[in-house]
């Protein structure tokens, strides 16, 4: 199932700078890296925003943490990041890719893809989570 893959957008009304940063920084992660059932209390990140770089981010349920990581590919600031997903519902070589651009001044369009996942149940859920935190992003950031 290494073929399945995911597009997620959405356009937030924030400086593309403001927008990219809330990525890398662990207390906005822990914010807003909460898909359907999870919640930002006891959530945990921490990162190394550098090329070659990891991440952790543990998201908690009312039963269970569920720990996701990966590894920054690539940062280039303002325009893209991208990265392996490590999770229990996406295969081990995921990777997620993150566009940055800024059609007007103080507005943002994000356009977030992943590949590969265990099934298509996985990649559905997904969709589901990353459409989830970005509009997380879009109240927070706002």
């Amino acid at each position: 199932m290494s073929e399945l893959e995911l597009t997620v957008s959405r356009t937030i009304p924030a400086s593309r700078d403001k927008v990219f940063n809330a990525w890398l920084s662990p207390g906005m992660l822990s914010k807003v890296m909460r898909p359907p059932g999870t919640t930002s209390e006891g959530a945990r990140v921490t990162n190394d925003p550098v090329k070659g770089g990891r991440f952790s981010i543990v998201m908690k349920t009312p039963e269970k943490e569920i720990p996701h990581a990966g590894t920054y590919l690539e940062i280039d600031p303002y325009s893209r990041l991208a990265f392996t997903w490590e999770s229990p519902f996406s295969q081990d070589d995921s990777v997620v890719t993150i566009d940055f651009s800024e059609p007007q001044p103080g507005m943002t369009d994000i356009t977030l893809k992943q590949v590969k996942f265990r099934s298509e149940e996985a990649r559905l859920g997904h969709i589901e989570g990353w459409t989830a935190i970005l509009g997380c992003l879009a109240e927070t950031i706002a």
